[in-house]
């Protein structure tokens, strides 16, 4: 197998022009350090408006499924470095289609396309096309030259410190870079949705802080390690994830001894929404994120969702909801969160589920119902207070925060 000694990173064509591509570029370069972290030999190069990967020794094959998850990276090619000597230039091309001559066939077709950068290169372009692909249809006399849809583009850029040769695009996660739109807060369970909703926001260029609501004793130690498993599945796109853990049991409690049973999901997840409206005050982010989809299940009804959303001020988004289930499932798959998220640890928005909750429910009813609830806002400011934050990176082992060690070992964690 060819050794390759880097890997080109390619930009969304938005991100190239005007004045914000400073920013996106910094931002894309800063999450590419920290995903390359556990790959020491791996090292980043900024050149002429592109970012290159200098492998260091490093496999290709294990960074290139890493780095296609970064935000504003459309495609990657892997990168062969040669002396810019026309001699080392043909003999590295020859070498490097060598190593794809098993997917050749009598149709495959293929041409040339050197880009002479350093201009005292002695053969210009033109020329250094027919001196590259001149031996290579000797020695494949299966190719075939089409100079205009080939199945093969063999790129040679020729520059000062050396010729990059490359042929694969292998396409990337493209999107806008992490953070450049903002930051949220996304509820997340221990469920398929909410995950997803967290990548397909962090996609679209908002960086995101995730809270988890337990309810222990009635959830276990292994729910919650589940979605700390879930967060650490996002720090693997985002570089770094940071995780709210907020005690929810005193007020979940309190809900199911109000005689309520048919609104006890409509007014647990108002009082979420409350309680990430003060983190998300507290972490300055600008909106909160749910997984809701349309009509999937009693609480993500148009009426439901207009009464629970009613609890905060701020924006709420909903990136999934005009999805099914399966386009659900399907993106999952993709981001690696599926085969956590099906894992068969109870969270507490599955607990104390009714057999007939309320699809329709009146706001001035829910309104009376917390109005009664005089310990409500005190309640909600507690588990703000006590709730404990972990740091997540790709690759690395959680930092905790807002508890001390021994009170989190006292409690196990809950």
């Amino acid at each position: 197998m060819l050794k390759y000694d880097m890997l080109l990173l390619r930009f969304g064509e938005f991100m190239l022009k005007g004045k914000n591509r400073a920013r996106f570029e910094k931002t894309i370069i800063t999450q590419v350090k920290a995903l390359i972290k556990p790959y020491p030999g791996a090292s980043l190069r900024k050149e002429y408006g592109r970012v290159y990967v200098d492998l260091g020794g490093e496999s290709h094959t294990q960074l290139i499924p890493v780095l296609k998850r970064v935000f504003g990276v459309m495609s990657i090619s892997p990168v062969k470095v040669t002396p810019s000597e026309i001699d080392e230039i043909v003999q590295t091309a020859v070498a490097f289609m060598d190593e794809r001559a098993g997917e050749f066939g009598e149709m495959t077709t293929f041409k040339v396309n050197a880009r002479r950068v350093w201009k005292a290169f002695p053969h210009s372009s033109h020329e250094t096309n027919h001196l590259v692909g001149s031996p290579i249809l000797r020695k494949f006399q299966q190719l075939k030259v089409d100079v205009r849809e080939p199945d093969i583009e063999l790129r040679v850029e020729i520059r000062e410190q050396g010729t990059y040769i490359f042929s694969e695009v292998i396409p990337a996660v493209g999107g806008f870079p992490l953070g450049t739109n903002g930051k949220a807060m996304v509820l997340l369970s221990g469920g398929i949705d909410s995950p997803v909703a967290a990548w397909s926001s962090m996609r679209r260029g908002l960086e995101v802080e995730c809270v988890h609501f337990y309810s222990y004793p009635f959830t276990s130690q292994r729910a919650k390690e589940k979605v700390i498993d879930l967060a650490r599945a996002l720090a693997d796109h985002a570089g770094t994830i940071k995780l709210h853990l907020v005690p929810f049991t005193e007020i979940q409690t309190a809900f199911t001894q109000l005689g309520q049973d048919n609104l006890i999901i409509t007014l647990m997840r108002r009082s979420m929404l409350r309680i990430a409206t003060k983190l998300a005050e507290r972490e300055r982010a600008l909106a909160l994120i749910t997984g809701d989809s349309l009509g999937q299940v009693a609480s993500q009804t148009l009426p439901s969702m207009n009464v629970i959303g009613r609890a905060t001020d701020l924006p709420l988004l909903r990136p999934l909801v005009m999805m099914d289930k399966q386009e659900i499932i399907s993106i999952s798959k993709q981001i690696g969160t599926y085969d956590i998220s099906i894992l068969p640890y109870e969270d507490c928005c599955t607990l104390f589920v009714p057999k007939s909750p309320s699809t329709n429910p009146n706001l001035r009813i829910v309104d009376k119902i917390e109005a009664t609830m005089s310990h409500l806002p005190v309640w909600l400011e507690k588990a703000v207070e006590q709730t404990e934050t972990i740091i997540l990176h790709a690759g690395e082992a959680s930092i905790r925060t807002g508890q001390s060690e021994d009170s989190v070992m006292k409690d196990d964690w809950f």
